[in-house]
């Protein structure tokens, strides 16, 4: 615990503009990443504020700066819009359920941190990676494109008129539902129930209108269906202001990296709206004071309505972690450190467990606030905590006047982050690539960006692993072989073996893992033991490990081979298939100890003693 709160405040002059400078590139972000998830410009500055402060404080890089990032912003996005459905469309109902969410992916991340798997998140493999940070792109750049264009569907009378006889049936299904759930008997009660119905305003018909409007307007598809009538109902305003800051975050950097474009686009063009009196639409109302924890997550905890998104939030907690440690190794090779991965999963994990707790969206490391923070002069985790200072000084002394920031601008921001965090290097090695690995690519990112985040990565993992399996079980079968040693070239250690046994004495060399994705392939090289063979010697110096299916099919092909009389030698037994063959008794019931050899050698010695 020492090491925690032992800083370091020999660099703080570098540390605090270090720090600043982080702070100043993730603010406009961080409002533009809250209202983009659905809960307001307000909880993207919560989570910037926790997560900075807390991940670096408790992280395991030094240079680190954390904040709400597109990828984790995506897969929040998903999760608050299933949940805020499942309850009426009220966020104040849904809101315990979601911090909830949150504050189960940070412990998913200390837990990761706390058992020593972060070193094991490296694994994931690169198309699914590519894939997904690629739809991540398409999903933000395209759903962005209604706000840069002033519609909202709730807003579309004519829009959200369409829905009015289905919100009616579901409000009468509700009444119905709630009167079976009192115990009223309703056929004997029909005249309650038609009372009931007839009293339903148009107010609430509306209003569950106005959900169902944006249930269907939600995510990539339902934005692409409502393209013709955005552009139709396009408001020129809001669109020149969103136009306005793309040229300035793209044309600013040419005249200098030095200060933040995206910082300078959303100055000028909140400055040019408010200026000139344009009636825009402004961002929601970023309320001042301190930050106040949501503790209605534990007094309202309904894990029933938590259990869907469980896997979400896993999601999250090894989302945030990839992005954080694929960062932490950019800030190791700027500063010429090393960072502590699984330390670094428990900084984030008490970082986002802290933001949820507090009203913030979960955040990850982000490279490029953190190669700022490096170039300004930040060395050691003073620098992310100050970041973190910083964006609450803005929150408590500027509030009012972030509040004034045109909704437009942020699409705005956000259409740049959604073209810039898609994965240009993977598209252009398309053509380069293995195919099944561009198909795993393909396949997750279109599921992803018009199905299900979560289930786009599942099923990503599970066909690169499938491959993976099936290339190394073709491998295994390309290089294993059955042959007399009068067919087969002999290795080096065979050349002297007595002629007179050849005809009779078969190797099997088996080269590789011997697991469940080559057992097939194995069994089969079994059959083509011909029938004479009276002697079976198995080299196994090249099969570093056998898996429990790999196991028991050896211990078939055995069996086989003992009940046709075959003796069976073993050759260079290694150690962890030596220790699963004893583990079912193959070693010494069906193999004695006096048929295993460390050598090839020792072996033609034994069958020059033991066979006539």
């Amino acid at each position: 615990m020492k090491d925690f709160f032992n800083f370091d405040f020999s660099n703080f002059k570098g540390d605090l503009f270090g720090g600043f400078t982080a702070g100043i590139v993730a603010l406009p972000l961080a409002l533009a990443f809250g209202v983009s998830s659905g809960l307001g410009p307000v909880a993207g500055l919560f989570g910037a504020i926790f997560v900075s402060f807390f991940a670096a404080m408790f992280g395991g890089t030094n240079t680190q700066i954390s904040g709400p990032t597109a990828p984790m912003t995506a897969v929040s996005i998903v999760m608050i819009a299933g949940l805020v459905a499942a309850n009426d469309g009220d966020l104040n109902r849904a809101l315990p359920a979601i911090l909830t969410v949150f504050i189960l992916a940070g412990i998913f991340q200390i837990l990761l941190g706390i058992s020593g798997l972060g070193k094991y998140i490296k694994y994931i493999p690169y198309p699914v990676v590519s894939g997904f940070m690629t739809a991540i792109g398409v999903i933000i750049l395209i759903t962005q494109i209604l706000p840069s264009v002033g519609y909202y569907p709730d807003e579309d009378l004519k829009y959200v008129n369409g829905f009015k006889p289905q919100a009616e049936e579901l409000i009468l299904e509700n009444i119905l539902r709630e009167e079976a759930g009192e115990g009223v008997l309703v056929l004997e009660h029909f005249e309650g129930t038609i009372r009931r119905s007839k009293e339903v305003s148009q107010e609430k018909i509306l209003k569950e209108s106005k959900i169902l409007a944006n249930a269907e307007a939600s995510g990539v598809i339902g934005a692409l269906k409502l393209m013709p009538r955005a552009f139709n109902n396009i408001n020129w305003l809001e669109f020149l202001l969103a136009l306005g800051t793309i040229i300035i975050i793209y044309g600013f950097k040419k005249i200098t990296t030095a200060i933040p474009s995206t910082l300078v686009a959303l100055i000028v063009m909140s400055l040019v709206a408010v200026g000139f009196g344009f009636d825009y639409r402004p961002i929601d109302e970023i309320p001042s004071g301190l930050p106040i924890p949501h503790f209605e997550v534990f007094t309202q905890f309904n894990f029933e309505s938590i259990t869907p998104y469980i896997f979400t939030a896993f999601t999250l907690a090894l989302l945030g972690a990839i992005d954080s440690l694929l960062t932490s190794v950019v800030a190791d090779n700027m500063t010429k450190t090393k960072h502590n991965p699984n330390k670094e999963l428990v900084g984030q994990g008490v970082g986002n467990s802290l933001a949820g707790l507090f009203g913030g969206i979960p955040g990850a490391g982000a490279t490029i606030r953190t190669v700022v923070n490096i170039n300004a002069g930040g060395r050691t985790r003073l620098s992310g905590m100050l970041a973190g200072v910083l964006l609450l000084i803005v929150l408590l002394a500027l509030g009012p006047v972030a509040s004034m920031i045109p909704a437009a601008v942020l699409a705005g921001i956000l259409i740049t982050v959604g073209i810039g965090v898609m994965d240009y290097k993977g598209l252009k090695a398309v053509p380069f690539t293995p195919r099944y690995e561009v198909v795993i690519m393909t396949i997750v990112l279109v599921l992803a960006s018009v199905w299900n985040l979560v289930y786009a990565v599942g099923i990503g993992l599970t066909m690169a692993s499938l491959g993976f399996m099936k290339k190394m079980g073709d491998l295994t079968t390309e290089h294993s072989d059955v042959k007399s040693l009068k067919e087969e070239k002999a290795w080096s250690d065979e050349k002297n073996f007595p002629e007179n046994l050849k005809s009779e004495v078969f190797v099997k060399h088996i080269k590789g893992p011997l697991f469940f994705g080559s057992t097939s392939e194995f069994q089969e090289l079994a059959k083509q033991i011909p029938e004479k063979a009276s002697t079976v010697i198995i080299r196994m110096d090249r099969m570093q490990y056998v898996d429990q299916s790999g196991l028991y099919t050896l211990e078939d092909v055995l069996i086989d081979l003992v009940k046709k009389d075959v003796q069976i030698l073993f050759v260079d037994v290694l150690k962890q298939p030596r220790y699963m063959l004893e583990s079912i008794d193959i070693i010494p019931d069906l193999i004695p100890e006096t048929q295993i050899f460390e050598s090839f050698d020792e072996s033609i010695s034994w069958l020059k003693a033991n066979l006539p």
